[in-house]
């Protein structure tokens, strides 16, 4: 396939996601009162998503993020790899599409994330997770809130009883869960508050779930009820003693953040161009 570049990929989601726009908008709006999202299927014409799958880096080439938290590899500094995964990932910051997403969710303002923060790739395989959680609250500087998760999933052929599913959880871990299939050229966007607990489903195949993600954030919170707060991990409903040391460890972060208001370390999941 002839490479093909940021702006055009950019022209080619803008136009993709404007023509739904009136159902992606009744859709987020359905949703908006809990934790508000929307999908849309078939994003790019399919053999540009199979080329992303096919240049994906290898699990060697990516940074391992395992711990009872979750278990998954992960990849930011986009100049090591294939230039078109570079492209893509900034397509979705096109300005056009920025403005776009940020009217169907009903969010004022976005902002895009040129350092990826917590963003770039991200790959399953078997037995990998990503456990309960509501994400960090603020961008790397704490200048900004985080107010949206863009998923775009480019595995050909995953099916949904695969696992590596997002999941929501507007009523709680006691409530049953929203399952969003990470189908072949899906984008999934869901929106980010203090009440936005998701997860990714336990993979449960012998192959690999491929995500690129992006995060955009605001200078106002999505709710007015909203605080700082790190990333708040919590187990899985049928892993009760995980839930709990992972409460435990929530508040000592936040404590540890009430001291270090950027935190103890850098986060070294940023893209350093």
């Amino acid at each position: 396939m002839e490479f093909i570049n940021r702006i055009e990929l950019a022209e080619i989601i803008y136009k993709r996601v404007n023509d739904e726009k009136v159902h992606l908008s009744k859709q987020f709006a359905e949703s908006k009162e809990a934790i508000g999202y929307f999908f849309l299927d078939n994003l790019l014409p399919e053999e540009i998503a199979v080329e992303l799958y096919k240049v994906f880096p290898k699990q060697d080439q990516m940074v391992l993020k395992k711990s009872i938290k979750e278990d998954k590899f992960v990849a930011v500094q986009m100049n090591l790899y294939n230039p078109v995964l570079e492209e893509i990932i900034y397509a979705f910051q096109d300005n056009r599409i920025v403005e776009l997403i940020g009217e169907i969710c009903q969010i004022k303002d976005p902002i895009p994330d040129e350092f990826l923060y917590a963003g770039g790739l991200s790959m399953m395989r078997n037995k990998q997770f990503l456990n309960p959680h509501l994400d960090n609250s603020h961008d790397k500087d704490r200048e900004r809130w985080r107010v949206l998760n863009l998923l775009y999933y480019v595995t050909p052929n995953w099916k949904e009883e695969y696992g590596g599913n997002l999941e929501l959880w507007p009523n709680g871990l006691q409530k049953k869960q929203i399952t969003i299939h990470s189908k072949f050229n899906r984008l999934a966007v869901m929106v980010t508050h203090n009440k936005s607990l998701h997860s990714v489903s336990p993979v449960v195949y012998d192959g690999f779930r491929c995500c690129i993600s992006n995060y955009y954030f605001s200078k106002t919170p999505v709710l007015a009820t909203d605080t700082f707060h790190v990333t708040s991990f919590r187990g899985r409903p049928e892993h009760k003693f995980t839930d709990v040391i992972l409460k435990m460890d929530t508040f000592l972060r936040m404590n540890i953040r009430k001291i270090f208001k950027k935190g103890i370390k850098e986060n070294p999941h940023v893209y350093k161009k």
